[in-house]
């Protein structure tokens, strides 16, 4: 959350005492309850175009809604090779399929999986058309996107983002 206004200095990561200091390496294949999803056990994936000097290295997935998360995780589905390389079992991504949240006019509720079908995006190796991807469907998402599940359901995707991230640091499932 560094990165999106909720520290006192912007994009300055401290230590916070109680948490240990690891490898993102060393918690691929972790199981982890992550807070909201629909799935009670998803796990912690590789995923190559993540920046390991920005922050932990360590990012919540949303594939439904990112082509990034979606090419990522469709990597992994389809290509074994690299499953092994990372020690991920097919347990951790092929029962696994993204879930709606947003609702984005133009691309339904599945953005990411829409925008990489228009697109022809078959890999996260095809960084300059994911850009381009990410671009339109970021900024329509934010701004007239509609949450479709959730507390906020039928909100603006703007302003449900601050109240979900304030209820998640309430409630003691994130740190500020």
């Amino acid at each position: 959350m560094s990165y999106q206004g909720f520290t006192a200095e912007n994009g300055v990561v401290r230590y916070v005492d109680g948490l240990e200091k690891v490898l993102g390496s060393e918690l691929l294949g972790a199981a982890l309850s992550a807070p909201l999803a629909s799935y009670p056990r998803v796990y912690a994936l590789p995923m190559l175009t993540i920046k390991d000097d920005k922050g932990t290295g360590v990012v919540t997935s949303v594939p439904s809604d990112s082509p990034d998360d979606f090419a990522a995780l469709s990597d992994l589905k389809k290509k074994k090779p690299l499953r092994e390389k990372y020690g991920i079992t097919d347990e951790m991504v092929v029962p696994f399929e993204p879930v709606p949240i947003i609702e984005i006019e133009g691309f339904g509720d599945l953005a990411a999986v829409e925008i990489c079908r228009r697109m022809k995006i078959e890999s996260q190796n095809e960084k300059d058309k994911l850009e381009e991807a990410k671009k339109e469907v970021y900024l329509k998402g934010f701004y007239d996107g509609v949450m479709r599940t959730g507390k906020y359901a039928g909100q603006k995707t703007a302003d449900a983002k601050k109240l979900i991230q304030t209820d998640l640091i309430e409630e003691g499932l994130a740190k500020k």
